[in-house]
């Protein structure tokens, strides 16, 4: 992720956009084969490497990057797939730092009643804001160091308890905000799925079969 002798080189994330030829669109094939490559590219380094600081800029990716341009990379990709498993635990990321007092909130109303869940996640206890932010970090982490398959149900379990966290609290505003109600639940049911397709990409990694 560094330009020095030595140490790998930060893929080159062209948008699909920047590969568009004297006015043609690019060929979806193309796309989809630039994004398996940088993907396997980002996984490898990081694992390869021993250094923490490439490491940790590799979980920071989003931010020099921005979330727009590892979306139009990743984000179309099949769920089960290796970029597209990376989308799913990058937006996660994304999203404990953008709100981290909401997902504590949510993750807190669902510990109660995730216990396994939570214990395959991972959090700290006590838990609050901060420690949730860390979590995210912590999860995408072992993406390059120890084994990919740990890190991917982590976040599966994660999506589990914010899921179940968040369906309590949509019950707590029934009668009180019905639309704030039915987004939540509408959000804790895409969590689920979100957890669905990291549970089998996990399996697929362990197969050898995620690419």
């Amino acid at each position: 992720m560094t330009d020095q002798p030595g140490r790998p080189r930060r893929p080159a994330f062209r948008p699909p956009a920047e590969m568009d030829i004297e006015g043609e669109s690019p060929d979806p094939a193309q796309v989809s084969e630039v994004a398996h490559e940088t993907a396997a590219v980002l996984v490898g380094a990081g694992r390869a490497t021993q250094d923490p600081q490439v490491r940790t800029r590799l979980i920071h990716l989003v931010d020099e990057l921005g979330l727009s341009t590892v979306a139009e990379l990743w984000a179309a990709r099949p769920a089960t797939s290796l970029p597209g498993a990376l989308w799913r635990l990058y937006t996660l990321r994304e999203w404990v730092h953008r709100d981290p007092v909401g997902a504590a909130a949510d993750y807190d109303a669902g510990m109660r009643h995730a216990d396994v869940a939570h214990a395959v996640a991972g959090a700290a206890d006590p838990f609050g804001p901060e420690e949730i932010k860390a979590l995210g970090d912590e999860i995408l982490r072992g993406v390059f160091e120890g084994d990919l398959a740990v890190a991917l149900e982590r976040a599966a379990a994660f999506c589990r308890v914010i899921s179940i966290g968040r369906a309590h609290r949509a019950d707590d505003q029934d009668g009180h905000d019905e639309p704030g109600a039915q987004a939540a639940t509408r959000t804790a049911s895409a969590l689920l799925g979100t957890a669905a397709d990291l549970q089998r990409s996990a399996s697929l990694w362990r197969a050898g079969t995620l690419d």
